[in-house]
């Protein structure tokens, strides 16, 4: 008899009539009432629904897409949840893409020239552990071993990218740090790993950290060349809402794997309570969630970000149960979550959405952010929501 392979296995199943895929296609709501879809079932397992209609709508992963950040921040919330779930499906999903761009001698089909490549690591990672196959160990090597002739500003940061010369970008700590971090734990580099993901966040805070919002810039650039550059300083302008929830985030990671003797642990959570403070300041008091352009509240054009919300709510979660920071950041964390949230809808063939998700963001002035692509089910969202809502889940339980 024929062997099914993964791949065909997941079209079968993508051919299955969608609502008898999806256990809650019972309490329906269209698209445009996103703010009533969580009232409507509060216990629906959302995690679930999001990731069967992104299944629903790209049964075969190799169409996902090239190799890239976004996507692989959506796979690693899908790996969350099939950690929770153990529904193997969801694994092999993560496998089919991965290996639609990484062959059988470990080689990825893209050059490692930008921090933003490093991020699907985080998925041969976790691959090479759940299936012992050496390629993906083999590729991680590649992606860890690009970082010992990344070019650096003078200070030691990295680049945000070969083609960004002398720029740090805030997006970049998550992009790469966290990668690195957990490869050190994985494979006996750990020192080395920690020590550099300390260093890269705080030659980054150095150069974006505004003390006085508790926010940070978008980006630097040390040659002072850029538009955006400002003239003393040399960093950008604008508090863009994603840019500093990558942040957030890369220092949550990496202080998960950061020895509790390091010598700099103190200086990052320090930095997670500076955010935390921000992150209360500047909610949205109606909404719980946060605009484009964090400060900016009263701005004609400023809009609420999804991404940026479950990001921000996400780190106050972690932040809370590993006791960086106060249990009374709750009503914050609690507010953002909901808020987000209001965020999804539900098609009546019971497909689920999320909406008003910024899209890929370069670094420009304020009416070029406030101007970004509102998205609907965009791959910075969509992971997004799915680290919230796996660390949300348990943090209520």
């Amino acid at each position: 008899m024929k062997q099914t392979t993964r791949r065909e296995a997941l079209k079968m199943c993508a051919t299955l009539p969608f609502a008898a895929r999806f256990a809650s296609a019972s309490s329906l709501l269209p698209s445009s009432q996103a703010s009533d879809a969580s009232a409507a079932n509060p216990t629906q397992d959302w995690s679930e629904a999001l990731i069967t209609s992104t299944m629903h709508r790209t049964p075969d992963p190799a169409n996902l897409g090239t190799w890239g950040y976004a996507i692989a921040l959506y796979l690693y919330g899908q790996y969350l949840f099939y950690k929770r779930t153990g529904d193997k499906k969801h694994l092999d999903y993560i496998q089919g893409w991965i290996d639609s761009h990484v062959n059988d001698a470990g080689e990825i089909d893209r050059k490692i020239t930008a921090l933003d490549y490093m991020l699907p690591g985080n998925l041969l990672i976790v691959l090479h552990q759940e299936t012992g196959k050496q390629k993906y160990k083999t590729a991680a090597d590649t992606i860890r071993h690009t970082f010992d002739n990344y070019p650096r500003t003078t200070d030691g940061g990295f680049w945000h990218a070969y083609s960004r010369q002398h720029q740090l970008w805030l997006d970049g700590m998550y992009m790469s740090m966290p990668f690195l971090v957990r490869y050190g734990q994985a494979f006996n580099d750990k020192k080395y790993a920690c020590d550099e993901a300390v260093k890269q966040l705080l030659i980054y805070a150095k150069h974006l950290n505004d003390p006085a919002s508790g926010l940070l810039y978008h980006a630097y650039d040390e040659s002072g060349q850029q538009p955006w550059a400002q003239p003393a300083t040399h960093h950008s302008s604008f508090f863009w809402c994603r840019a500093i929830g990558w942040y957030g985030m890369a220092l949550i990671e990496v202080l998960e794997v950061l020895p509790h003797h390091h010598a700099q642990r103190g200086d990052l959570i320090k930095l997670v309570q500076q955010l935390a403070a921000a992150y209360e300041k500047y909610q949205d008091p109606a909404t719980g969630r946060w605009y484009e352009v964090v400060d900016k509240a009263t701005t004609p054009g400023n809009w609420l970000e999804t991404s940026s919300s479950s990001m921000y709510t996400y780190t106050l979660s972690r932040a809370i149960e590993r006791g960086y920071i106060h249990k009374r950041y709750a009503s914050v964390m609690n507010k953002g979550y909901k808020g987000v949230l209001t965020q999804l809808s539900r098609d009546s063939d019971g497909s689920t959405h999320l909406h008003n998700i910024c899209g890929g963001t370069n670094v420009g002035d304020l009416q070029f952010y406030l101007d970004r692509p509102r998205n609907t089910d965009d791959f910075h969202g969509l992971g997004a929501f799915l680290i919230m809502n796996e660390q949300l889940r348990k943090h209520q339980a």
